[in-house]
């Protein structure tokens, strides 16, 4: 019986160096998938063409819904959600590329006492928006960054650096330099790295 990896063993997994032929791979990969490619394309629609805009409570709340539903971000109260957003006022913000809205946004008051801290969907949310300028965070990638940096020092930072996102967008673009990837944007590294990081670094249920 073929013995089974546990979690401590992929970490000295041999992870293949990021190059031009690994992304291109995983790109490939990427466009094979079928209900990926879809659901992309429909929320491209949705965020970029139907609701554009981020002024209007019905409009935002089926955008969160929709995240929510397509990524699982367990956003347990999609109206509180949506109600934060139209307060923060982020159009001009998205307009211009500001990079400190993400963690505004993940900041979420769901109660008089509790705030929860949805960082990743808030990534997801603005890279809806403008996908080239605001790549997506989530745990897959973290590993995979994590991973090259204790094995090249690509960049010097410490696994809470990439939950600030100005610093997460850097320290992608240090990783895509560092590599000679910069052919590609941060939406194609970061399919690549999400790709990837699932296959060698797999959630245990």
């Amino acid at each position: 019986m073929k013995k089974k990896l546990k979690i401590k063993d992929l970490d000295n997994m041999n992870i293949p160096e990021p190059s031009i032929r690994e992304v291109k791979k995983y790109l490939n990969m990427w466009d094979a998938l079928d209900n990926y490619v879809l659901q992309e394309s429909s929320l491209k629609k949705l965020f970029t063409i139907t609701y554009p805009n981020n002024d209007c409570l019905d409009d935002v709340l089926i955008k969160v819904c929709s995240l929510n539903d397509f990524y699982s971000t367990n956003i347990f109260s999609p109206f509180a959600v949506a109600k934060h957003i139209i307060k923060l006022k982020i159009d001009d913000k998205l307009g211009k590329n500001d990079l400190d809205i993400v963690n505004k946004i993940a900041l979420v008051k769901v109660s008089k006492k509790k705030e929860k801290n949805f960082y990743s969907f808030a990534t997801k949310y603005c890279s809806h928006h403008k996908p080239k300028e605001y790549p997506i965070y989530d745990s897959y990638v973290s590993k995979m960054l994590m991973h090259f940096k204790k094995q090249d020092g690509f960049y010097n930072y410490n696994e809470s650096d990439l939950r600030q996102y100005p610093v997460y967008k850097n320290i992608l673009l240090k990783f895509r330099e560092y590599y000679g990837l910069t052919r590609y944007n941060l939406k194609q590294i970061d399919k690549y790295l999400w790709q990837a990081g699932k296959k060698y670094f797999p959630k245990k249920y």
